[in-house]
Parts: structure tokens; C-alpha cells; sequence
């Protein structure tokens, strides 16, 4: 709160004045990002299309404020735009046929997910920027280390290297995704 009293040119004291702490200041972030959210009228036909673009316009607003993500977790939706989010998020599931109870579940799944998925990678370029250490974004390299385990030890990392490291952009991300949605078909 002092870092972004100085960044403001005021003190810790005037933004008290319109946050309770910082949690509360992080759900006001949080609710800003949800409220450029477009969220669609639900359709039987396309629910799994639609809980994936809202996931991935999360995703994309989550890496466009490194940081956002981890406010993101363990945190409780009272902000208004947050909970509409998650109010269209339950229409689309519901609209999907999914049972009350494992929307619910999967709806904060889902933001765990994007949640989680955003601040790993925004740790690791933060480790690349700082420790000047490139290969933790290189999956190149990170393929060349695990294949050249000694094979005796860890035969299916050594052997899987490629497969272990492979996926450009969001190609895991769309994977889990799909997955987790999916999965609910089948519950």
C-alpha cells in the first residue's frame, strides 16, 4: 500500500480512505479486469466454445497485468463484476445440461486454472528477466536436459523428452482446458 501511495504521489492514509486493505484493493483490480470480460448469451448448442472464450479472455487479461493472477487466488468474489462473471460462467455450464453442484465446483476450478496457469508463467519470466537464466523459457533446452537423463534411472523422461516439453503458446492451456470441460460432459 505504501509502494502505490508513493507510485500516486500520496500517502498510505488517503487510499484507506477508499480501501479497506489490500485485499480489498486487489478485488477492485480484479473486478476492473472481469468488467472488460464479454460474457455471451448461453447456448445449449456451443456452451463448451463459450466457457472457453471466457477462460481464455481471463487468461489473456491475467497476462496482460503480471501479478493479477496471484490476487486472483484464495480469494473470495464480492466485487460486482466478478460475480457477474461467474454469473454467466453458471448460466453457460447450466445451459450446458451440467448439474448445479459440478458447475458450481468447475466454475472455480476453471479460475484456478487460469489463475494458476498466469502466474506460473509470469513467474518464470520474471526469473528469465532476472536471473538472466533464458533456458527456463527455452524449451529446447529444458527437451536436451531431460533426454539426457541417465535413461537406467528415468526411462520414460528420457525417452518422452519431446513429448514432456512439447506445446507452443497456450497449446497446454487449451489441452487442460479442454479436458476439464470435457470431464464435465461425463459427470
Amino acid at each position: 500500500m505504501r509502494r502505490l501511495a508513493d507510485a500516486l504521489d500520496t500517502g498510505p492514509a488517503s487510499l484507506y480512505a477508499h480501501v479497506v486493505n489490500k485485499a480489498d484493493l486487489d478485488e477492485l483490480l480484479m473486478g476492473r479486469l472481469c468488467a472488460k470480460l464479454d460474457l455471451p448469451d448461453p447456448d445449449h448448442a456451443i456452451w463448451r466454445e463459450q466457457i472457453r472464450s471466457v477462460c481464455t479472455q481471463m487468461r489473456d487479461q491475467y497476462l496482460r497485468y503480471p501479478g493479477i493472477s496471484r490476487a486472483a487466488l484464495a480469494m473470495a468474489p464480492t466485487d460486482l463484476e466478478i460475480v457477474r462473471v461467474n454469473e454467466g460462467m453458471l448460466a453457460i455450464l447450466l445451459a450446458g445440461g451440467i448439474a448445479p453442484q459440478a458447475a458450481a465446483w468447475a466454475i472455480d476450478a476453471l479460475f484456478l486454472y487460469v489463475a494458476s496457469y498466469c502466474l506460473e508463467a509470469s513467474i518464470a519470466r520474471q526469473r528469465a528477466a532476472d536471473d538472466a537464466t533464458a533456458w527456463v523459457l527455452d524449451r529446447d533446452e529444458l527437451r536436451r536436459r531431460f533426454a539426457t537423463l541417465p535413461a537406467a534411472t528415468f526411462p520414460h523422461t528420457s525417452t518422452y523428452a519431446t513429448e514432456l516439453t512439447a506445446g507452443d503458446g497456450h497449446d497446454r492451456f487449451d489441452f487442460t482446458l479442454t479436458l476439464m470441460i470435457e470431464g464435465l460432459e461425463h459427470r
